[in-house]
């Protein structure tokens, strides 16, 4: 053994790279559990700190479990692996399989973003205004409808992944495969495979839209990631509208940044593609703001018009196949640097 061992190169530790996990996180740069247990500081996978063994359960699951010694005051480690990295086949999540539309009627998603008490509530103005438009959808447009209440999923917030490592905000989410009561499971459900049409309503909060949208839209980050990583655009064919309705104004800002960010993980829009409604800034009764919208035939008109063109726009993109093959990104994050200096240089 002592003559196996002088023959190796052993490396300082001191002076090495820091140990990646199969997923490629810093498993160097984790913390140590009571347990003994090395935690992956991107999606907390355990791994014991002397063999290397994943956590009970999944022992099968492992990294390389090195030799040490100390030499002369310095740690070495023998770069040649007691034991081999390891990773089971586990069956993939159902939303990684490829986004594919299967044939039937239009499909028509609605996400409520208000934060109301899901015990007790009360007259959601934007809420009441998805129901018109949902109903038109289905008795008027024969489309498939559903209806997802944000309030009454329980899903964690965006842990920042990406903000760790762009390769650490995966697709499905890491969260979403971590953690099996995560409900946002059902809005990427939605969004990626189900839905043609996407209607998103919201109140103005503090000239904003609500907390919760913006909790879900911090969780879709991982959609964009994909565009921005592999070119892998999984939203193809499919129409995002708006319905704002608030106590104060600042529509045009609320309105903006959806455009904006659904924009950019691939939605595009009908013509006229939000509708909304406040009573201004000067304007503190919300009493009147509600019936206002309770008796408002104009804002269900409007309702029943955004979700028709949107339908017919979804009818036409899937018909016609209209989305991009490939996506030109020059200028943008992430897009090819090497192909970028070549043109250039051409130039």
């Amino acid at each position: 053994m002592a003559e196996q061992q002088a023959e190796v190169a052993w490396i300082d530790l001191g002076a090495a790279d820091s140990l990646m996990v199969p997923v490629g996180g810093p498993l160097g740069k984790g913390a140590i559990d009571a347990n003994d247990f090395v935690v992956c500081p991107w999606h907390h996978y355990k791994f014991h700190r002397c063999t290397g063994a994943g956590e009970p359960g999944f022992e099968d699951d492992r990294v390389p479990h090195h030799a040490l010694k100390i030499e002369n005051g310095r740690l070495l480690l023998n770069p040649k692996p007691v034991t081999s990295r390891n990773k089971l086949p586990h069956p993939p999540h159902p939303l990684a399989r490829k986004p594919q539309r299967e044939p039937g009627p239009t499909r028509v998603v609605a996400i409520s973003t208000t934060a109301m008490d899901e015990r007790y509530p009360r007259y959601s103005t934007s809420e009441a205004l998805l129901d018109v438009a949902l109903e038109s959808a289905r008795t008027q447009l024969g489309a498939q409808t559903r209806l997802i209440r944000l309030n009454a999923l329980k899903f964690r917030h965006c842990e920042g992944y990406y903000s760790k490592a762009a390769k650490a905000c995966t697709w499905p989410c890491s969260i979403t495969e971590m953690d099996r009561h995560d409900q946002m499971e059902q809005v990427y459900e939605a969004l990626v495979h189900w839905a043609d049409v996407v209607l998103i309503g919201t109140p103005i909060r503090w000239g904003a839209a609500s907390s919760l949208y913006h909790k879900m839209v911090e969780r879709m980050n991982c959609i964009q990631n994909q565009i921005t990583l592999r070119n892998e655009v999984l939203i193809r064919n499919k129409v995002a509208a708006f319905i704002i309705t608030g106590g104060q104004d600042n529509v045009q800002a609320v309105a903006g940044q959806m455009l904006m960010f659904f924009s950019e993980i691939g939605f595009v829009f009908p013509p006229f593609p939000f509708i909304a409604h406040t009573l201004g800034w000067e304007c503190e009764n919300m009493e009147r703001n509600t019936e206002f919208v309770q008796r408002s035939e104009a804002l269900r008109d409007g309702a029943r018009q955004l979700v028709a063109n949107a339908v017919r726009l979804a009818q036409d993109l899937i018909e016609r196949d209209a989305s991009q093959a490939h996506i030109e990104r020059g200028g943008r994050k992430a897009h090819n640097a090497a192909a970028a200096a070549t043109t250039s240089g051409a130039e």
